[in-house]
């Protein structure tokens, strides 16, 4: 394991904490900012040297961003909750819905349309979370041989 990972596997635990609870649309842009400047700080390498991200992921071995990890947990987190029992209080809190009248304008995305554009894009439909391993490796989750 080269030794940007591994201050960097660090940096993600730290950044990936609760990650799955929040709505990723404006923030978006600042945890993939957040997390090339852990990377280039690990690896030492200057904004100034003007080395691309996409060659600094190549050389520390990372495949995937961030954001890609926070939606697997996302969706992740979404089918646990989805195949509990109806009365539990995670399941109650997904399903509520403000009674309020809303403000004017579009209304702003909220978590579950975060969810089903993640699904849509692995081509995962409601109810797959009954299975699993289908649904693990629809969402990207596979586990890696040592």
């Amino acid at each position: 394991m080269h030794a940007c990972a591994r201050a960097c596997a660090l940096i993600k635990s730290s950044l990936l904490y609760g990650l799955e609870t929040w709505r990723l649309t404006e923030n978006k842009r600042r945890v993939e900012a957040t997390e090339m400047d852990a990377l280039r700080r690990s690896s030492r390498i200057s904004r100034k040297e003007r080395i691309k991200n996409v060659t600094i992921r190549q050389q520390i071995g990372l495949e995937e961003t961030i954001v890609k990890e926070i939606e697997q947990n996302k969706l992740t987190w979404y089918s646990h909750v989805q195949r509990t029992v109806e009365g539990r209080l995670p399941k109650i809190a997904l399903k509520w819905m403000l009674k309020q009248k809303r403000a004017r304008g579009r209304p702003k995305k909220n978590w579950m349309e975060g969810i089903r554009k993640a699904m849509k894009e692995r081509n995962l439909n409601e109810g797959q979370w009954e299975d699993r391993k289908q649904w693990s490796l629809g969402v990207g989750q596979r586990r890696k041989a040592f």
